[in-house]
């Protein structure tokens, strides 16, 4: 299996309004870079796209350390979907669970990889978290 590491992040200007999304991916020596934006969004619904669109660009079942500054993704991948599942993704006060179809989507993705989940505190200097920013920011300005 193709071991890669994946840096993720998203970025809104106004929150909601225009917002974008940046993936570095690193396989082999080589860097892949991806980005995309969205006219009226959150920042949270960006952090899920770039996680989600950086799995999609992956051809095959692949080994991933992905790295994301989003303590929203990393706790909800790894704690809150269970419970969201299991209660029919509704959250605790019995609501729609919020970017629902988004979570959905990763869910669906996390299960054809292996993915190991890794918080990295933004704009602290990582590289690989500085090009995601980079990245998600350029998907912004490409709308602007």
């Amino acid at each position: 299996m193709k071991q890669v590491i994946m840096y993720t992040d998203g970025a809104c200007r106004r929150n909601p309004g225009p917002g974008g999304w940046g993936v570095l991916i690193k396989y082999e020596g080589i860097d892949k870079e991806i980005f995309g934006a969205k006219h009226n969004t959150t920042n949270n619904q960006m952090e899920l796209t770039a996680a989600i669109e950086g799995l999609v660009a992956l051809r095959e079942p692949c080994s991933v350390v992905l790295y994301t500054d989003s303590k929203y993704v990393m706790d909800g991948i790894t704690q809150w979907i269970y419970k969201w599942k299991k209660n029919n993704w509704r959250s605790a006060s019995k609501k729609d669970v919020k970017n629902k179809e988004l979570w959905q989507q990763l869910d669906n993705l996390v299960h054809l990889h292996e993915v190991q989940w890794h918080w990295v505190k933004g704009h602290s200097g990582d590289a690989g978290n500085e090009m995601a920013d980079l990245l998600a920011n350029k998907g912004i300005d490409s709308i602007s």
